[in-house]
């Protein structure tokens, strides 16, 4: 009976502790099942965010200083959710084509009367939202080392565009070498408007922006009128080469130009504003040693 009675507890016993053994693993597995669940959420709420699109912007530009300048701005503009695509350009026509059919957001190498003119030449319908530099145009020479050493008959090259021609002959009547008619806004001048010219200065507006340069390099004796970023890429430096430089207050401002559309755009005026920051404007003061000046509005 005794035996019996030892058997008996023991049996009890065992069957207690399995069934506590039990409870345990059940409630352990609930607390594992939990805590996966939780790392589960936590990691899909971190994929989330390290997945999160970036806002895309693609911008034309003109190779240098456009280009340049844009590729400073591009980590700044990541910070700010925005991912900055550039397609370079080495001439004046496509960025605006390219606008207009939307391959691009905005484009950033034009001034406001150039604008003007493509807009109401080709109907365009772009919106300004903004100036980033100015980019002082300049008359260089192989030969000639001065205003005072120009003589009688030299061949003056500018471009064929004609929105810049009023900007150059301002600038060679401010030196004293053309009278303009006084009734012609000089920003919308043309050679045909030139009154007086003492010196008998020849005129070529036949040349390709683009091919300025090489006119200069080739043309040894004449004075070629050069926009700062074919003469920048050239490895000419504005401030020192130049026989005649554009003020800095000149109003020839480089645009960031979008379509109408998109006046509001987030993305876009989040763009201005960092090409107008402090960090962009010491970079183009530095970089180009006076050669394009930052402007703020």
């Amino acid at each position: 009976m005794k035996k019996l009675i030892i058997f008996l507890l023991t049996a009890l016993l065992s069957l207690a502790l399995v069934a506590c053994g039990t409870a345990d693993n059940e409630e352990g597995a609930e607390d594992t099942s939990n805590g996966e669940e939780n790392t589960e959420e936590t990691n899909d709420e971190g994929a989330t965010e390290e997945n999160e699109e970036l806002t895309k912007i693609v911008v034309g530009a003109s190779a240098v200083p456009h280009s340049e300048v844009l590729e400073q701005a591009a980590p700044l503009l990541e910070e700010q959710g925005i991912e900055l695509q550039i397609e370079t350009y080495q001439e004046y026509v496509l960025p605006n084509q390219d606008l207009d059919s939307g391959l691009l957001d905005a484009n950033y190498y034009q001034h406001t009367p150039f604008l003007e003119t493509e807009k109401e030449q080709k109907g365009y319908d772009f919106v300004d939202l903004g100036g980033v530099h100015i980019e002082p145009i300049g008359f260089y020479s192989k030969n000639v080392e001065s205003v005072e050493d120009i003589e009688e008959g030299t061949t003056i090259i500018m471009s064929r565009n004609v929105p810049d021609h009023g900007r150059n002959l301002l600038l060679l009547q401010e030196e004293g070498l053309i009278t303009l008619d006084e009734d012609v806004d000089p920003t919308e001048a043309t050679v045909e408007d030139i009154v007086e010219n003492p010196l008998n200065l020849e005129f070529d507006t036949s040349i390709e922006p683009a091919l300025l340069t090489q006119n200069y390099e080739r043309e040894e004796d004449t004075v070629v009128a050069i926009n700062t970023n074919y003469a920048i890429e050239h490895g000419l430096v504005p401030t020192e080469d130049a026989i005649i430089l554009e003020s800095p207050d000149s109003p020839y401002a480089n645009l960031i130009v979008a379509r109408s559309e998109d006046e509001d755009n987030e993305a876009l005026q989040t763009l201005v504003d960092v090409l107008r920051s402090e960090e962009i404007q010491t970079f183009m003061e530095e970089e180009y040693d006076g050669a394009i000046i930052p402007v703020s509005e």
